[in-house]
Parts: C-alpha cells; structure tokens; sequence
C-alpha cells in the first residue's frame, strides 16, 4: 500500500479577518464621537489622543459592559417600555468620561441627548457597512 503525503492545510485567516472587522468597528466608532463632538456642545473631545482612546473604551464598553447593564437592568427595561436604554448609553458615556482623559460630556439631561444621537448614527453606519440582509424563503 502506497502512502501519499499530502501537503498541510494552508493556515487560517481567519484571524485577519477578524483584525479587519475590528478596526472598522474601531474607525466608525472613532468618526461617530468625532461628528458627536462637532455638532454637540455637551461631548468636547480634547486631542487626537483622547479621540482614539474613547473609541476604543466606547466600542469595548458598548461590547462587554452593555449587553452586562442590560441584563441587569431588564426589569426596568421591560417596566419602561424600552425606554431606560438611552440612560444606559448615557452611563456608558460617563463611563468612557471617567476612562479617558480628555473625553467630556455635559450634564445628564444632554448626555441623553448626545447618547440618543450616537446610537442613531451607530445604527445608521452599522447598517451601511454590514448592508442589507437576504432573507431566503423556501416553499
């Protein structure tokens, strides 16, 4: 009986891809705060640095701590309707205030606000980029 040796499987990218998928995450996470702190008086960005880092912290902050405070806080999630969701966005924004040097928001009332409208064009982008969705049905 003959042995053949075969040659291995080339390494997995799927590494790549995932870097890849995080630094646009990163970047739209990035241009949201910045478009944010331009348009809104109540988030003042103090540098390149402190611009870069509070995308970092808002984007693992939005991954890790939200899904953690909405599981916490479901009752009073589910009591109001869906409407203690923009204070949860609010507290991820003082939270990233309390992280990062040189990233401030305002008072509770505009950082609301400024929560409401990054989660409105977080959405906006995440649609862009991921696209449509197909839905296949079969008869």
């Amino acid at each position: 009986m003959a042995v053949y040796e075969h040659d291995p499987p080339p390494p997995s990218r799927a590494w790549l891809a995932g870097i890849q998928r995080f630094l646009i995450f990163w970047g739209l996470e990035i241009i949201i705060l910045w478009v944010a702190s331009s348009i809104l008086d109540s988030v003042r960005i103090d540098g390149i640095e402190a611009l870069l880092l509070s995308g970092l912290v808002f984007g693992v902050a939005n991954t890790v701590l939200k899904p953690v405070l909405l599981l916490l806080t479901l009752p009073i999630t589910v009591l109001t309707l869906g409407l203690f969701v923009p204070v949860l966005n609010a507290m991820i924004l003082y939270f990233v205030e309390w992280v990062v040097p040189g990233f401030h928001v305002g008072t509770f009332w505009q950082t609301i606000g400024a929560a409401l409208f990054i989660s409105f064009c977080s959405f906006v982008l995440n649609l862009l980029v991921k696209g449509p969705r197909v839905r296949v049905t079969v008869r």
